[in-house]
């Protein structure tokens, strides 16, 4: 997880200085984890993950020209990782929750379903 905490640090250093102070009332992080089962209730023993950098370019260009929203920070890993291992970091800062909370919430969705390519190994 250490990589995690060098992520954070340098997405949040990045934001506080890309952004207007004025604007930037809140900071809202995800960090993804490989859990122990699949969905369906079913152990696994590892996950071998790949993403679009095309389409999570456009997504966060597309959401970062909302209303109250100030920037987007996105990590995402790659190849095979083992239960417990980071799967991605998202890190927005905007100017209030009415703003940043349900871009959050979209942003994790079009992730999961038209970003990440996650095959789970059972």
């Amino acid at each position: 997880m250490d990589k995690v905490k060098e992520i954070l640090e340098k997405f949040l250093k990045e934001i506080k200085k890309e952004c207007n102070p004025d604007d930037l009332g809140m900071i809202l992080t995800h960090i993804g984890i490989v859990r122990g089962v699949s969905k369906d209730g079913t152990p696994i023993k590892q996950m071998y993950l790949d993403f679009s950098e095309e389409k999570l370019e456009k997504l966060i260009s597309t959401y970062e020209k909302k209303e109250g929203i100030c920037k987007i920070k996105i990590w995402i890993n790659k190849g095979l990782l083992k239960i417990g291992e980071p799967i991605m970091v998202v890190v927005i800062g905007g100017a209030f929750r009415k703003n940043v909370l349900p871009c959050f919430e979209e942003i994790i969705e079009i992730l999961k379903k038209e970003i990440v390519v996650e095959k789970e190994e059972k």
